[in-house]
């Protein structure tokens, strides 16, 4: 795979400096701090905090919650969180590996058309399930992943050979007008079956719109080891990204393997991709908002970009899902529809700006 010569510039060097690192860990902690503090019940941060560490092994502390509050933070609020943080660590990750690998400044599962094809895998799942004991109710099986991932790889495929198609020497846009098109064809596979399983309409539709919303611990331990794997792979091969950014040739002649290793850090975006889409729905703009945040604040070397935007993601997500859930309080606003708010007027600056530098 080559990239159109209308991508992003490449990385300058650069390393991954201590204060960054704790800029994006405070961000993560103040994130979950606030997460669980605010609420229908508000709660003293200083209360939640000593609660969160009376979760360590040995420590004890008088966090002055009564034991209504403290269930409150540990068994409703903080599961959500967590997964707030994990999805939205994959999310802003995959987003700047792709940026790295397509070259594209606009890059993003969401624009890839690959939230879409995980999107249509766990429709698959929930449809399947409609007409089983239970119906689609419950937490989504340990096969959503697997089935999310196979549709957002056979997304990116199609979204990329489509970019391409009659020359490789394409704008930025070009890959996302691709993108639109694999989605919009996504789409209507989707509508098929919802129309073919009628009771599943509720329970899909809802989950398309974003919802990080959880009833305990399931959907973190489901995504879990996926978001484990993808952040060991895409991390140790974050210098690759640095070297495939100086184009093919050089690459090759430095003894990387440019083929291999955009296959496998592809995959690996996919795969985690693909593992948060099917706990959380469809969550737009993450991967273009963070990683140009971190790109332009910290610095364009990819061994500095895909760290950070996994802490500054987490943290950000995890406070856009505070927004959904408070600002139309006692209702919850879908976080699809906050981060797109958000994005979208983000998604048009950086296109005004790859446009003039292409």
């Amino acid at each position: 795979m080559t990239p159109a010569s209308g991508g992003a510039a490449p990385a300058r060097p650069g390393r991954l400096r201590a204060r960054w690192v704790l800029v994006g860990c405070a961000s993560v902690l103040v994130a979950v701090v606030t997460g669980l503090s605010l609420g229908p019940v508000s709660l003293p941060p200083g209360g939640v905090a000593a609660e969160l560490l009376n979760l360590l092994p040995n420590v004890h502390i008088d966090s002055g919650l009564s034991a209504r509050e403290a269930a409150i933070v540990t068994e409703l609020r903080l599961p959500r969180v967590v997964l707030g943080l994990l999805v939205g660590a994959m999310l802003a990750l995959a987003g700047g590996c792709y940026q790295g690998v397509f070259r594209n400044p606009l890059a993003d599962p969401y624009l890839l058309g690959v939230a879409a094809g995980a999107g249509l895998g766990v429709t698959m799942v929930i449809t399947s399930r409609a007409g089983q004991a239970g119906g689609v109710t419950g937490g989504l099986p340990l096969t959503a992943p697997v089935a999310a991932f196979a549709g957002a790889l056979g997304a990116v495929v199609l979204t990329y050979a489509l970019g391409v198609a009659g020359g490789r020497d394409r704008s930025p846009a070009t890959l996302i007008l691709a993108g639109v098109a694999v989605s919009a064809f996504l789409a209507a596979g989707q509508t098929y079956l919802l129309q073919r399983h009628a009771d599943a309409i509720q329970e899909v539709y809802s989950w398309l719109l974003g919802r990080l919303a959880t009833g305990g611990w399931h959907d973190v331990l489901v995504l879990l080891p996926y978001a484990i794997v993808t952040a060991v792979v895409v991390l140790a091969h974050r210098r690759e990204l640095d070297v495939l950014s100086v184009g093919d040739a050089e690459a090759a002649s430095l003894g990387l393997h440019p083929q291999r290793s955009r296959y496998v850090l592809i995959a690996a975006a996919s795969l985690g991709t693909a593992a948060a889409v099917s706990v959380s729905g469809l969550i737009g703009f993450v991967g273009v908002i963070v990683p140009h945040t971190v790109r332009l604040l910290a610095g364009s070397s990819y061994r500095v970009i895909l760290p950070l935007s996994m802490l500054f993601g987490a943290a950000f997500l995890t406070l856009t899902d505070l927004v959904a859930r408070t600002v139309a309080a006692p209702a919850e606003i879908p976080i699809g529809v906050v981060t797109a708010f958000i994005g979208a007027p983000f998604f048009v600056l950086v296109l005004r700006t790859s446009e003039r530098t292409g």
